[in-house]
């Protein structure tokens, strides 16, 4: 009984044996063909899904190698100038796309037909200058980043109506207007980025749809004006970045809904004077939170409002002291703030 015993345990362990000798043999196996499965020149993270191809020499898509799971993507700084929808078939569960700084000149209309996950797509610092109707429909995009291409008109037919995207990233490009068709398409966007391009004007009803917008940013174009209605509808703003355009006049009701504003940027813009109540629904800026410099103000009588306004709200201001007056030529370079009401012929 006893042999039999023994017997038993030994068939037990040369069981188990083969057991984990067939369990590290498939494990190698996996482990090989995940190192084949990585395309030529890039890097693949396994556990996390993530191919990351970073300044190689690829003229191509790697979609040769990629394993079908991959849900993060990164290819950048390479030759690339193309990329299919055949291509991004392979990866069917991406859920991110980085193409950063390549040299893509179009992309095609049906591109994210095969990535119904995609939720990401980073297309900063290419050569795209045009692009198909409907090329951002068919995934559910929430950040959508086209920064420092060539683009010099933005379609509205790009996205679907009740699009996703909540971060909009259409800065360093040659627009000179942004459709208001395409803004409407898009209730919950949060960020929305137009800096760095060529806009003249902007349509009083472009971001009436955009009620959920916190940021906005418009710096270093060629805005002279803004419409008083413009920011009616986007009462959960809470940063404004109108710096380095050509303001030379504000209506007096533009920011009266902006109650929720933290920072406001309207520096180096030709601002001589603002109207009485400009600023003050502003109740909630930061410590620091108004840029006003590099303006030609004019410090004359009708200046009184901005002068008293900051007398009474100094702290909310970036470098108080750095508001000079441009005007009369006896206060020529005389910092707002230290003038007297006497000086501006005011009545105390």
């Amino acid at each position: 009984m006893s042999h039999f015993k023994f017997s038993m345990s030994s068939s037990s362990c040369v069981l188990v044996m083969k057991s984990w000798c067939a369990l590290a043999f498939l494990w190698l196996v996996y482990l090989c063909h995940g190192a084949l499965s990585c395309p030529a020149l890039c890097k693949c993270y396994h556990r996390r899904a993530e191919v990351v191809c970073n300044e190689v020499p690829l003229t191509e898509f790697p979609s040769e190698g990629l394993l079908e799971n991959t849900t993060l993507l990164t290819i950048q700084f390479t030759n690339i100038t193309s990329i299919s929808e055949q291509q991004l078939n392979a990866t069917p569960l991406l859920k991110g796309l980085h193409l950063y700084s390549n040299h893509l000149q179009s992309l095609p209309s049906d591109l994210l037909r095969g990535v119904p996950l995609l939720d990401t797509l980073d297309l900063t610092d290419n050569k795209l200058s045009e692009l198909p109707a409907d090329v951002f429909s068919h995934a559910p995009l929430v950040n959508l980043v086209l920064k420092n291409n060539q683009i010099v008109k933005a379609d509205a037919e790009w996205l679907p109506d009740n699009s996703t995207v909540t971060w909009l990233d259409l800065s360093g490009n040659r627009l000179m207007k942004i459709p208001a068709a395409l803004l409407q398409k898009l209730p919950q966007l949060e960020n929305l980025d137009l800096s760095n391009n060529h806009l003249e004007a902007i349509t009083a009803d472009a971001f009436s749809a955009l009620a959920k917008l916190e940021r906005l940013n418009l710096q270093n174009n060629k805005l002279d004006t803004l419409d008083a209605s413009l920011l009616q509808s986007t009462q959960n703003l809470i940063y404004l970045f109108l710096s380095r355009n050509k303001l030379n006049k504000l209506p007096e009701n533009l920011f009266q809904e902006l109650t929720q504003l933290k920072a406001l940027s309207l520096e180096d813009n030709q601002l001589r004077h603002i109207p009485a109540g400009l600023l003050d629904s502003l109740n909630s800026l930061d410590e620091e939170g108004l840029d006003l410099s590099a303006n030609p103000w004019l410090c004359d009588g009708k200046i009184e409002y901005l002068w008293r306004w900051l007398q009474k709200n100094q702290k909310k201001v970036f470098l108080p002291e750095t508001i000079l007056c441009a005007g009369p030529p006896a206060l020529r370079g005389r910092s707002m703030m230290s003038l007297t009401d006497s000086e501006l012929n005011l009545q105390s």
